[in-house]
């Protein structure tokens, strides 16, 4: 029996743009309640306005920074103090910095790590109880990076394949009290990553409202069933 999504909430890192404001967008057409955070609170609150226009769910832009654990915890009080309950956390927020190993600066590297993975550790951590009480979901977004290593991405592999790894493990342990886990892959997404602009020559991509209806189904699946991990990828290559 598919599950209803009617009054569910939701934290989703990283949600003011690309696929984390994408899986927003399809939570709330859904008519979930949906936390959308950023380290801008300007952006959190615009495309918050922007979600809210979509209804029949709600949208909450909340200013934060998954690398600083004491600010998670705030995000997840937020959403608590105004809804009671957190159903889906959705750890989304990650960035990229390219090049030779050689040429990386020790920012460059802990940047990467400190947000793509650091930043997935302490936004579970934070919403443990939330989601244990709920018997919610957590979800990932690691990258088929996260299990195919290339050039000049040391960092970026280092920190998906920890991603990918670190949600797996977690799955095992939570799932005693009732939370669900999955690690989402995906190839080339049509996003502003690394500072690309989305354009018409992105139409072979993954789109960003894809991997929304992907989370809807994730969520409306009999919770006796759990896809752990999942891959995926354009159809054809572009």
């Amino acid at each position: 029996m598919r599950q209803n999504l009617d009054n569910k909430t939701a934290l989703i890192t990283g949600g003011s743009k690309g696929i984390g404001y994408g899986i927003a967008a399809s939570l709330v057409e859904q008519g979930m309640k949906v936390a959308i955070t950023s380290r801008s609170k300007e952006a959190a609150e615009s495309a918050a306005d922007q979600l809210n226009k979509i209804g029949p769910g709600k949208a909450i832009g909340i200013e934060a920074d998954v690398r600083d654990y004491t600010s998670q915890e705030n995000a997840v009080k937020q959403v608590m103090d105004k809804w009671g309950q957190l159903d889906l956390l959705v750890a989304n927020a990650g960035i990229g910095h390219f090049a030779p190993f050689e040429n990386l600066t020790l920012s460059q590297w802990h940047e990467t790590i400190d947000t793509n993975l650091t930043g997935v550790f302490y936004s579970i951590k934070a919403a443990f109880e939330a989601l244990k009480a709920s018997k919610g979901f957590f979800i990932s977004i690691s990258s088929l990076a996260g299990t195919n290593f290339f050039a000049q991405g040391s960092a970026y592999n280092a920190s998906k394949f920890g991603v990918t790894g670190f949600t797996q493990a977690v799955m095992l342990d939570v799932r005693q009290h009732g939370i669900r886990c999955t690690t989402i892959m995906p190839g080339s997404v049509a996003t502003y990553f690394n500072n690309h602009e989305p354009n018409e020559k992105d139409a072979w991509k993954i789109q960003i409202e894809d991997l929304g209806q992907m989370v809807v189904d994730l969520m409306q699946m009999d919770p006796r069933t759990l896809p752990s991990k999942i891959e995926v990828r354009p159809s054809m290559p572009g």
